[in-house]
């Protein structure tokens, strides 16, 4: 329908300026001449004045399409649709001609006068107007002004943005001031393309301005935004898009959808953009149009019955008759929008309600609006419009706008004018407020203020004062997504938006103390997240504590262990001076008792909470009672093993006794002991232990634990003990074979294997695990081969000792006397061969003095 409209006044325009020729019956061949003229409609009033002002306002609201405009010649279309906002402000400027021109103090001597056309919110009229203001007629020939009388001094229009910047692209060729008072669009603030166009309201950017303000003051997040499909909707959607972007604090918000209303009406598109708000979750709808366009739109949403969506009007509409309607505001209340400051004209009301058709029966607008207004007929006439003189474009009017870019004065209301150099002016907006009064019509409230003035930037609303048309009575919520709660963060969603998102749980060991948070934060490495996510708390500690069932059933065997051993030296003390405890040096004995007792009872120093004392003292302790334990022992075996050594000898057939002193025994206990203590004290120095955190294995624990400080360290001291363990078994194993009637180095043997079958097993399994449980294991490990040494070796003899006392002899014990007692287990402090008639024996007996 658009392209008609472009069509027909082309065609118009085309035939008025083509230069091929046009024979008409008996006309000169070569003439050129007009097919059409326009049919403009207005108020003139410019014979006898001296200066002319030329208006432009949208009376009506459409023109009348042809049905077929490809098959008749190129007519001026008409108007329908009475626009009663448009003939107030019309009325407004002649009262403000008529008060100039009866003031003195303005402009003395000079008389106003003015030609006023309907421009029918048209593209097309208004291009007819606009060249009918450059020839001076209503025929277009721009190069020439063909009329009588006083040159326009400057245009007042041309209404709505998309028509001031049609008029003023060809105004603004001949330099041809014009003045807006209702085109607020940010692109005819650029004067490359725009020179000569100026306005008395404020731009859209201070516009824009103030609705992002408003946006960001009830945080609304996700809002719809639909524009006419016009330079007014397009850039004023644009530049609040602009200012929103700007924002630097807070979330900013996103733009739900950005729908278009159709210049020429069309119920299937208008049903789309209903459509898409009822699919849409913003309640905030932003309409950038003027209220000729919202006006058959409103009307679908009423039929469509879209409620509980807060609307935010531009200034186009905000205030306008053909909107606040009763009918509407079951849908409308609440809504909320920038208006141009308000401000009484003195006699505007009188001079409106003086207008009356029969005072000027010719005056055809007057009486098509008395028949709008009254819904009345009255017998309509037409004017004229202009005369047909020609006169050529002097180019005088240039120095009026000279003086019109500089404009700086205070109105009747105190108010100040001031014109910048784009021509544009700061004037205060009102935030208005849809509210029903008590006679039920709607009420325009003024709820705030928004003023972008060079000077200085206020902005205020008052939200008490604000009627919201919701149950709750409340600002609306208008977000995409909900918010994420702390514990949770902002998940983006591949294609929309940023306000829309998804609300991902914080993952472990991270947390998000605050709502809408992009991203979660890891806890410090002694600190884990709650089960909410949004706190940071202390990890649990992991240790062998005393009080939990595995650190007392161990410190239970350690001590019962102990006391076995105990029970022993008892054994011992109370029969120091028999032959099996005299035998093989009794100082070793109580000895090995004594380092056993020690090793048992090391273990509950790795049971409770690690500290720097604790893990230090108990590898100290540990490896000091082994070496101790095992150097007595491998003194034992040594003379087990001279005594087989001696038998293999020419000398065990004279029956010599091979004896060591017991002196020498204790010099290699004392040397391995002192080889031990110097290698603990340097690991202590150089490299300790120490208490260790130990927070990778498990995320959500702290293990506390030793560090062992230097590994190698560890490795030596630990290795010094094997060593003496290798050491006594194989003297141990070499004297195994030894014929008597109780052979001690069978016993060591058992034990030592028993010793190395503990710790070679504890090695894999105490690598292969953590925390508590790897102290476990190496408590079991200690106990175990303790209790295995103290078995092995200890066990049989108190058994000869408190069952078979007979056989504690010295003659049984030094082979000298035979034994038929097969259940007694051997002994091994001498060296017999039962089946000799006459043994010969070789003593391996070491008594005490």
């Amino acid at each position: 329908m658009a392209s008609m409209k472009w069509y027909t006044l082309l065609g118009f325009l085309a035939f008025s300026l083509d230069n091929t020729l046009v024979v008409r019956g008996e006309e000169e061949i070569g003439t050129c001449r007009l097919l059409g003229k326009f049919d403009l409609h207005g108020y003139v009033e410019a014979e006898e004045d001296m200066v002319v002002v030329g208006g432009l306002f949208p009376i009506h609201f459409r023109t009348i399409l042809e049905e077929d405009p490809t098959n008749t010649p190129p007519t001026s279309p008409k108007c329908e649709g009475f626009n009663f906002r448009s003939f107030r402000w019309l009325k407004a400027m002649i009262l403000a001609i008529n008060e100039i021109n009866k003031r003195k103090d303005i402009l003395p001597d000079i008389s106003l006068g003015y030609q006023i056309f309907d421009t029918c919110y048209s593209i097309s009229k208004t291009v007819e107007v606009s060249l009918a203001y450059l020839t001076g007629q209503n025929e277009t020939t721009p190069n020439f002004r063909c009329s009588s009388g006083a040159p326009l001094a400057a245009v007042v229009g041309a209404g709505g943005s998309s028509l001031s910047i049609t008029s003023s692209r060809i105004l603004g060729l001949y330099y041809f001031p014009e003045v807006g008072y209702a085109s607020s669009s940010s692109v005819l603030s650029d004067k490359y393309q725009f020179p000569t166009y100026l306005r008395t309201m404020a731009s859209d950017v201070q516009q824009s301005k103030g609705i992002a303000n408003l946006i960001q003051h009830f945080g609304w997040l996700w809002v719809g935004t639909i524009a006419a499909d016009d330079d007014y909707g397009k850039y004023g959607v644009k530049t609040l898009k602009e200012a929103i972007e700007k924002r630097k604090q807070g979330s900013k918000t996103c733009i739900a959808f950005s729908e278009t209303l159709p210049k020429i009406y069309s119920r299937e598109k208008m049903q789309d953009v209903v459509k898409t708000i009822k699919n849409n979750t913003a309640n905030v709808i932003l309409v950038y149009a003027s209220d000729i366009d919202v006006s058959p739109f409103m009307a679908e949403v009423a039929i469509s019955n879209i409620t509980g969506k807060t609307w935010i009007a531009s200034e186009a509409w905000i205030t306008s008759a053909l909107i606040t309607k009763p009918e509407y505001f079951s849908f409308l209340g609440g809504t909320i929008g920038f208006a141009v400051h308000r401000g009484d004209i003195p006699g505007l009301k009188d001079f409106l309600l003086d207008i009356h058709p029969s005072r000027d029966p010719s005056d055809d607008l007057t009486i098509e609006f008395w028949q709008t207004a009254f819904n009345c007929t009255w017998r309509n006439s037409s004017v004229p419009y202009n005369t047909d003189h020609r006169k050529n474009v002097t180019g005088q009017e240039d120095g009026l706008m000279y003086y019109m870019k500089h404009l700086d004065f205070t109105i009747f209301n105190g108010e100040r004018v001031n014109v910048d150099t784009n021509g544009d002016v700061y004037v205060p907006y009102d935030l208005i407020n849809w509210q029903m009064n008590e006679n039920g019509e709607i009420s325009l409230v003024k709820v705030g203020v928004h003023d972008e003035s060079e000077s200085g930037h206020e902005f205020f609303v008052d939200n008490a004062s604000i009627f919201w048309n919701n149950p709750a009575r409340q600002p609306p919520r208008s977000v995409c997504s909900e918010n994420c709660k702390p514990g949770t963060r902002k998940g983006i969603q591949q294609g929309k938006p940023a306000c829309c998102f998804i609300c991902l749980n914080c993952a472990d060991g991270e947390i998000s103390n605050q709502t809408d948070s992009r991203e979660c934060f890891k806890c410090d490495d002694e600190y884990w997240s709650n089960t909410p996510r949004n706190e940071c708390v202390p990890k649990p500690v992991e240790f062998l504590a005393y009080e939990e069932a595995l650190g007392t059933t161990l410190i239970a065997l350690s001590i019962f262990g102990s006391f076995i051993v105990l029970a022993v030296t008892i054994v011992y003390v109370m029969h120091r001076d028999t032959a099996l405890v005299k035998s093989n040096d009794r100082e070793l004995s109580f000895l090995i008792q004594f380092s056993l007792v020690i090793t048992l009872l090391s273990s509950i120093l790795f049971v409770g909470r690690p500290e720097d004392w604790s893990c230090q003292a108990r590898q100290m302790t540990l490896a000091l009672g082994f070496s101790l334990c095992l150097s007595c022992v491998l003194g034992k075996t040594i003379v087990l093993l001279q005594t087989y050594m001696a038998k293999k000898s020419k000398n065990a057939e004279k029956g010599c006794i091979i004896s060591m002193r017991s002196l020498y025994q204790k010099i290699v206990v004392l040397i391995s002991v002192i080889i031990q203590l110097g290698i603990c004290t340097s690991y202590l120095i150089l490299l300790p232990p120490y208490m260790f955190k130990n927070i990778e294995f498990q995320a959500t624990k702290v293990i506390i634990e030793c560090n062992e400080g230097s590994i190698e360290f560890l490795c030596v001291m630990f290795g010094f003990d094997v060593l003496l363990a290798i050491l006594c078994f194989i003297t141990a194993f070499i004297a195994r074979k030894l014929p008597d009637n109780f052979n001690e180095a069978k016993f060591i043997t058992f034990g030592m294997l028993a010793f190395f079958i503990v710790w070679i097993s504890f090695v894999p399994a105490y690598l292969s695990t953590k925390g508590k449980f790897k102290v476990a294991v190496e408590i079991f490990a200690i106990l175990a081969s303790s209790l295995g040494l103290l078995g092995c070796i200890f066990v049989p003899k108190c058994y000869i000792i408190l069952l078979k006392p007979e056989r504690n002899t010295e003659e049984i014990l030094g082979g000298r006397a035979a034994t038929n007692d097969k259940s007694a287990p051997p002994t091994s402090a001498s060296c017999t061969t039962d089946n000799v008639t006459h043994p010969s024996t070789i003593s391996t007996v070491v008594l005490d003095d």
